[in-house]
């Protein structure tokens, strides 16, 4: 009788490994060493965007024909892991280079491929992916911005909110109602450069401060026939397909902000001496550090499982992105809590590093839908 060891049912192929050894040195010589001027300075880090340009890092969400790498999701959301360990708002640079693009690869037509992803791949361009307003969060059915078929023209009228890369995206894909008695949706593509379009606001947040956050308006804003992505009113679908891929992100995200957590946690540890050994020697710090490296261990297998059934398109994705995206955010909040606790009072201070951890990670439990939210899609699953 033959066997299947667990190495050929869990091993990432070695292309994505080299790969992934690439960005982590890249991250490790020009990403962490910026990431704390970054949080504080509250800027966007275009530097960052420009190198991960270079190194065809944004072109990791794109198939070869669009000029991607055409690796696929795992490799994805491993280089987001990779980077969020150093710099979360830098990992978000990525993260919506995938979730502002992923509405037209899934559903937009031939003409809006052609014309946007080769400029995204390239690094040229940003996009950004506006869903929420004001009094639409989680209940995206209740929005109010509105498009109306005028000629051959769409006019969008009303506002948005929360959405990440306000004022550095070059388009934005909106949803909007557009049979308001149906409470029918559709999606468009927004270049920022309409008349009518404007930024909006930007938040002060807790966290993620290098990446902007902002409150587009449309006024007005006039969009051809051709900026439709799917089929007008079937706009929830492209939002509900988009988010059940995007959230793994996050995921990823929260997973690389705990690991960092904790690796920083457990050098310090090594280093700091307290009753005449290394903190690291005492039981309690053991078993803390133990508990987080194996907490992070499992969001990655689940974050990596859910990723091969995204690249697979397994009908079982939405279940498992929902879970890989509620466990590893819940256990990057519990980890950075409990690195701060190691690190003791240099771990409230912006010297050290973890107490932006911690702020950062806290995102990673709201956005691409709420944990709570995720609960829900889970447990309808188990129906």
């Amino acid at each position: 009788m033959t066997s299947t060891t667990s190495d050929s049912v869990y091993a990432v192929p070695q292309d994505l490994l080299d790969f992934r050894e690439t960005i982590r040195q890249i991250v490790r010589e020009r990403v962490w060493p910026r990431a704390a001027e970054i949080d504080e300075s509250g800027e966007y880090p275009r530097d960052i965007r420009e190198l991960f340009a270079e190194q065809d890092i944004l072109s990791l969400p794109f198939a070869e024909e669009y000029g991607g790498t055409g690796t696929g999701t795992l490799m994805q959301q491993m280089a987001v892991e990779e980077i969020a360990k150093a710099c979360a708002s830098s990992a978000l640079i990525l993260m919506v280079q995938e979730l502002g693009t992923l509405p037209i690869t899934l559903f937009g037509s031939d003409e809006l491929k052609g014309r946007l992803l080769p400029r995204c791949a390239s690094g040229e361009w940003s996009p950004a992916f506006a869903l929420s307003e004001p009094e639409a969060g989680s209940d995206p059915a209740s929005m109010r911005t509105s498009a109306v078929l005028d000629g051959d023209e769409w006019v969008i009228d009303g506002a948005k909110n929360w959405i990440s890369n306000a004022g550095v995206a070059d388009f934005y894909v909106v949803f909007a109602i557009t049979d308001r008695e149906a409470r029918r949706i559709t999606a468009f593509v927004v270049e920022a450069d309409r008349p009518g379009f404007a930024v909006g606001k930007l938040e002060r947040k807790l966290g993620i401060h290098g990446s902007p956050t902002g409150s587009p308006t449309f006024d007005g804003v006039r969009v051809p026939q051709e900026n439709v992505i799917g089929e007008v009113g079937r706009g929830m679908r492209v939002a509900l397909g988009t988010l059940e891929r995007t959230r793994l992100g996050a995921a990823a995200q929260a997973v690389g902000i705990a690991q960092g957590a904790i690796d920083y946690a457990r050098d310090y540890a090594k280093e700091r001496v307290a009753f005449k050994q290394p903190v690291f020697e005492f039981q309690n710090t053991q078993f803390k550090l133990a508990d987080m490296e194996t907490g992070t261990a499992a969001a990655r297998e689940l974050l990596y499982k859910a990723c091969a059934m995204a690249d697979r398109d397994d009908p079982e994705l939405g279940k498992y992105s929902s879970m890989a995206k509620l466990f590893a955010s819940d256990n990057a909040m519990k980890v950075t809590v409990e690195a701060v606790q190691i690190l003791g009072g240099y771990g409230y201070v912006k010297e050290y590093p973890l107490e932006r951890m911690m702020r950062d990670a806290k995102i990673t439990q709201i956005y691409e839908g709420t944990n709570e939210i995720q609960r829900l899609v889970i447990a309808r699953s188990m129906r």
